[in-house]
Order: structure tokens, then sequence, then C-alpha cells
């Protein structure tokens, strides 16, 4: 069984500490990078956390459970 990883998308403020947890942080301040990170996932990730401002950034695809992207989260505000 291959153990897949937690990825973190959103600013800096917001995401930064998460790192201590494991998760790989990918800061994005503003809608297009957050769009860039999103796109650059790497295949390994199975699990990515939102800040509630990237979550807006992507659309509300992305958080649907049958989509086919890594499963999903959003930070509350």
């Amino acid at each position: 069984m291959t153990v897949g990883t937690v990825a973190a998308i959103g600013a800096r403020t917001s995401v930064s500490g998460l790192a201590l947890a494991g998760v790989d942080v990918l800061v994005a301040e503003d809608p297009d990078a957050v769009r860039r990170a999103w796109q650059d996932l790497p295949g390994t990730v199975t699990l990515v956390i939102l800040t509630a401002s990237a979550a807006e950034s992507l659309g509300a695809t992305v958080t649907e459970p049958d989509s086919p992207r890594p499963l999903t989260v959003v930070m509350p505000r």
C-alpha cells in the first residue's frame, strides 16, 4: 500500500504552521498563485487542505465528492 502526502494551499499566515505536522505547504497569496499551486500538485498528494480564500479561487468543483482530484478540505475562516 502506498501512503500519499498531504498538501496545504493558501496564505502564508494561514498554512505555514501545518509544516510542523509534515504537511507540504504551498504558499499562494493571490488567486493566480492558488490556481498554479493546484495545477502543479504532485501525483503523490492524496489530501489537500485549502484556506477558505484559496477554495474560493478554485471554485466549488474541487471540493465536490465526485471530483477526480485528491480529497480536499477547506479550513474555516
